[in-house]
């Protein structure tokens, strides 16, 4: 049997409780919007006033458009600003022939030796190179370093001729050098270099966007001008000639020309797209005497002193 409730439970303790919050939560919550409502206003119409306010005391941004336009029209205003330690090429590069050098098979690897990746030579890591079962005389990237640095210090890359040097290693990885660029005359500092360019795949200019050197996909052919005479040199080669009558006769004044020159310390080039393969000595010629022998032929003909 149940029995009725009691007429004490309607005014027990509990009841009260919450009839004395009820006045507390309609005071606090409806009063504000009451308030708000009263006034006319509301969350979108404070934004509005908010933004508005924002946009005419704060200075406008330029966007990122106009931000490049802004660089791009500084730098058409000083377009013979010179790169720090960077020759300025002569204005007659495009009009008159040119000259390209590919150094093939250059001896330029990297490995990681302790707890740190290097540029692996003969001189520094010969007991790497025993452990891992390799030929250390193989390993020379002195020789490329020697070959670019008679390239760019010539008279023929000062006079504005030679349009590009590319590198293509004994793994494969070929890459351009800009003809502007000082390489480093220690090679301590170039195997920095070159450690570097193998692993990030390019490097700029110091404070400027330009790409000084940086890797390319093969073949390098897609890269050379169509009216170029492509010439690979090797002592191996049965057909001595001297240089300077060579250029007299070979070599036209309308045509650029490319030059195949390997840069390791045994073996032969492939003359797989040369259109001539030459030997410029009885006698087998380092890299950097052979580039100084060419370039001293096309100063003497085109009479660059």
């Amino acid at each position: 049997r149940i029995s009725k409730p009691s007429k004490t439970l309607k005014e027990s303790p509990i009841q009260l409780n919450v009839e004395m919050v009820r006045p507390f939560k309609i005071k606090g919550g409806g009063g504000r919007k009451r308030k708000k409502r009263d006034e006319g206003y509301s969350r979108e119409e404070e934004e509005e006033v908010t933004e508005q306010f924002i946009e005419e005391e704060s200075p406008k941004k330029p966007r990122k458009e106009e931000e490049e336009e802004i660089t791009t029209r500084d730098e058409e205003d000083n377009p013979n600003e010179e790169l720090s330690g960077i020759p300025v090429v002569t204005s007659n590069q495009k009009s008159d022939p040119g000259v390209i050098f590919i150094l093939e098979k250059a001896s330029l690897e990297v490995a990681k030796v302790g707890k740190s990746y290097q540029l692996l030579s003969s001189e520094d890591h010969a007991n790497f190179l025993k452990r891992h079962n390799r030929n250390p005389a193989n390993y020379r990237p002195d020789i490329a370093h020697q070959a670019l640095l008679m390239i760019l210090d010539s008279p023929l890359n000062k006079a504005g001729r030679i349009r590009s040097v590319y590198v293509r290693t004994e793994k494969g990885v070929l890459f351009e050098v800009k003809p502007h660029v000082r390489i480093p005359r220690t090679y301590k500092r170039f195997s920095g270099i070159i450690l570097q360019l193998l692993q990030k795949l390019s490097i700029n200019a110091v404070g400027k966007r330009e790409k000084l050197m940086r890797v390319i996909k093969n073949p390098v052919t897609q890269y050379l001008p169509l009216n170029s005479r492509k010439i690979g040199f090797s002592h191996s080669s049965e057909k001595l000639v001297d240089m300077k009558d060579y250029f007299s006769v070979a070599a036209g004044n309308d045509e650029n020309l490319v030059f195949v020159v390997g840069a390791m310390a045994h073996g032969r080039i492939d003359k797989e797209f040369a259109d001539d393969f030459i030997s410029i000595s009885g006698y087998p010629l380092s890299a950097a005497f052979c580039i100084s022998r060419i370039c001293n032929a096309l100063e003497h003909k085109w009479k660059i002193l």
